[in-house]
């Protein structure tokens, strides 16, 4: 049996979850924006394409909505890793985490352009949780071996 000791660094992996929180909340309300500009009503996810085609607030709606959605479908691997990998390697998961932040607020930046080309200029958000499935991992295989 291991004994598991979180360190006092390991605040500092709490700290970047709960701005992470706020970051998905501030996307929600650039989402609430975009949709009132384009005036797209509830409940609908999306302007048509043709709509979206012919219109450039629906555009760029479309691109905000995508950008946020793209964010949360990758949300739970995130928090799951910040917070696994943050018990053995706190520092550097913190780090990781909001290298992953920056990246995907440069993503939605770029997205909600309404020119999805620009989503890349976050693709570094992938250091941030590349380094995480690391820490994770190696936090996991210092637990069992």
């Amino acid at each position: 049996m291991v004994a598991l000791t979180i360190p006092s660094e390991y605040g500092y992996v709490i700290a970047t979850g709960i701005a992470s929180s706020f970051f998905v909340t501030y996307l929600g309300f650039k989402v609430g924006g975009a949709r009132k500009a384009a005036q797209i009503p509830y409940p609908y996810m999306y302007a048509e394409k043709s709509d979206a085609e012919k219109d450039a607030k629906k555009n760029v709606f479309n691109c905000t909505q995508r950008a946020h959605q793209n964010t949360l479908e990758g949300y739970p691997m995130f928090l799951t890793l910040l917070f696994a990998g943050g018990l053995g390697f706190p520092c550097v998961s913190a780090g990781a985490g909001l290298v992953f932040l920056l990246g995907k607020f440069f993503y939605a930046q770029g997205y909600s352009t309404g020119e999805p080309a620009k989503r890349m200029r976050g693709s570094f958000a992938y250091l941030g949780l590349l380094t995480l499935l690391y820490t994770s991992s190696m936090t996991a295989y210092n637990l069992i071996k």
